[in-house]
């Protein structure tokens, strides 16, 4: 069975090892044509200057300017390869992982899965950056290495003693400023989600004066990210900043060695020139890597963030492909226990549905019910058991099967940025007259004719021109798009007026007589006149099921209307009863 996480991690890693193949071998011709300039200078020392041969200039001259020519073409190239790796990454991963990360929202809420995809783009942009070409420019070294000693053994042996120096500096960059640069980006993702919370619950916030709390909470989270921010980059600020000082000590030091070669003729003039420029280019690596450490870190941790949202994403198999289901409903011995929990929210859940039936399920808060509509949809893996339409696993459909055959309205109403048209199409290629019969179906195409620009009215992130009626039932008109064989629907009358309550209705039964199977959550017993079976949940566990005449009677009563009943769309709700009080009253009065 094909290991989905595991798939997209080779992938990952694929890109990147390309990247870095490409950027290797180009950086290997480049370090060689690096060799340009030091050795005309030898050349311009040693010979021109001693037999004044203006031929010799000129030759020397054209080649090197030649070489540098195919030194600017190979440095074009490798960073058009980076950038085109870069993108390759972004491309080859960036959809699966978008794909992730909304389902893990699911179950762990979207900001991890909206960091990975930062994470990715940070990624990315260090993958095209000129740090991510240091460790090639080190890999390379030994190339100017082995020229020095060529020059002169002593050149040689002092440019090994400079390059570990600056290989201990780099050694206490990495002790000193790993831990608090780490600490500093994870802080600042903290800050960011506190500044996208307020952003995301903008009314409540404004609406309850908590702005000032939680903006104070957020300035702590931010000021501790800057301080940890500060710590690493101010340690790793000095040590460059003593780094830069000792490498240049350090060419000084060539030039000395070479002058005390060149009075001893055991070196020519022209070689102490070449020794000092190729000292200043093999050292040049090691001070990057100082510099350039913080980029190494910060991008090393957003690449084990990816990682992680690939690997927590739960993988049930190959996405089967299944012909049009009839819609026949079956939830055998369901469980559900939240990761991290030992109290299970569903226990044992289990019921029949055929085919065009209704099912209205009801029961007292926490008891399950949000939950079992999600898992009806194929978005929660159960713990044990299972929810079978006409006879395969839901939460083993193919995506594109599934976007065809169910619908879903969710308790909390979700409209995306685009048009309503696009919104009620679910964003595809449809038919307009697809979207209008839907807009029919859940009795909203008058009120869409009433909007600015009708179906192609724009709602924006906020949806703020449609109410929260309206987003409910264009939301509906969603959910019944194309005719799905499973229709869930949980609590779709929460913000309905009686019009809208009774649109709602009128739907259920259009649903009912195209042969959908219908689950209808809710609490307002007007609309179970609408179902064929009640299920009945308390504490996570099936406590009735059966048609709807017989169990409404025994597990209801009606509750009082409100004061002003008449601008109510219904005036009672299901509240269950304790066991002894829906026996019948013989019984009770056997048992006293």
């Amino acid at each position: 069975m094909p290991n989905q996480a595991g798939d997209l991690l080779s992938r990952l890693q694929r890109e990147l090892t390309m990247a870095l193949a490409f950027a290797g071998v180009l950086s290997l011709f480049i370090a060689v044509l690096h060799l340009i300039v030091p050795l005309f200078m030898l050349q311009v020392f040693d010979r021109v200057l001693t037999s004044r041969n203006m031929d010799t200039l000129t030759m020397l001259f054209i080649v090197a300017m030649g070489g540098l020519v195919v030194f600017a073409v190979l440095e074009f190239i490798r960073g058009r390869v980076q950038r085109i790796g870069a993108d390759r990454l972004a491309h080859g991963v960036g959809e699966a992982l978008l794909a992730r990360a909304v389902a893990d929202a699911v179950d762990n809420g979207a900001e991890g899965g909206a960091q990975a995809i930062r994470d990715l783009s940070e990624v990315r942009g260090f993958v095209a950056s000129t740090a991510f070409l240091t460790p090639f420019e080190l890999l390379w070294a030994p190339v100017f290495l082995t020229v020095l000693f060529f020059l002169h053994p002593t050149y040689g042996w002092f440019a090994v003693a400079a390059a570990g120096v600056l290989t201990v500096f780099s050694l206490i960059v990495e002790i000193i400023g790993k831990k608090p640069l780490g600490a500093a980006a994870d802080a600042t993702i903290d800050a960011n989600a506190e500044a996208g919370q307020l952003i995301r619950h903008a009314e409540p916030v404004l609406a309850m004066g908590m702005l000032p709390a939680l903006t104070a909470r957020w300035k702590r989270s931010q000021v501790r990210a800057m301080r940890l921010f500060a710590v690493g980059t101010g340690r790793v600020q000095a040590i460059s900043a003593l780094s830069k000082a000792v490498r240049l000590a350090l060419q000084i030091g060539m030039l000395a060695t070479g002058v005390t070669l060149v009075i001893a003729n055991e070196a020519s003039p022209g070689s102490m020139i070449a020794a000092a420029i190729l000292m200043g280019r093999t050292l040049q690596p090691f001070e990057q890597l100082i510099d350039g450490w913080r980029h190494w870190v910060l991008a090393g941790r957003a690449y084990r963030r990816v990682r992680a949202v690939i690997d927590g994403g739960s993988d049930t198999g190959v996405a089967a492909r299944h012909p049009a289901p009839a819609g026949a409903l079956s939830v055998e011995q369901l469980m559900f226990m939240p990761p991290g929990t030992d109290r299970p929210i569903l226990k044992a859940v289990s019921f029949q549905l055929a085919a065009g039936e209704a099912l209205g399920v009801i029961g007292p808060s926490a008891a399950g019910k949000s939950t079992l509509a999600r898992m009806l949809m194929g978005l929660i893996t159960p713990t044990a058991g299972g929810v079978y339409l006409d006879g395969h696993r839901v939460d083993q459909w193919d995506p594109a099967d599934r976007g065809r055959y169910f619908g879903y309205l969710p308790q909390n109403v979700a409209l995306l940025r685009g048009t309503v048209r696009e919104n009620i199409c679910r964003f595809s290629d449809a038919d307009p007259r697809d979207v209008v019969d839907a807009a029919h179906f859940a009795g909203i195409h008058d009120l869409i004719g009433r909007l600015p620009f009708g179906y192609e009215t724009d709602l924006g992130d906020g949806n703020h021109n449609l109410s929260g009626g309206q987003r409910q039932r264009v939301a509906l008109a969603r959910a019944v798009f194309g005719n799905p064989k499973l229709l869930v629907l949980d609590e779709p009358n929460s913000n309905l007026d009686a019009a809208g309550e009774e649109a709602l209705v009128q739907a259920i039964e259009t649903a009912k007589r195209r042969g959908m199977t219908v689950v209808l959550i809710a609490h307002r017993p007007s609309l179970m006149r609408v179902v064929d079976k009640v299920l009945v949940l308390v504490g996570g566990t099936v406590d009735r099921f059966g048609p709807k005449d017989e169990i409404v009677a025994a597990t209801t009563m009606p509750v009082a209307p409100e004061p002003d009943a008449a601008a109510q769309p219904t005036t009672g709700a299901l509240v269950p009863l304790p066991a002894a009080a829906r026996e019948p009253r013989s019984v009770q009065q056997g048992a006293a």
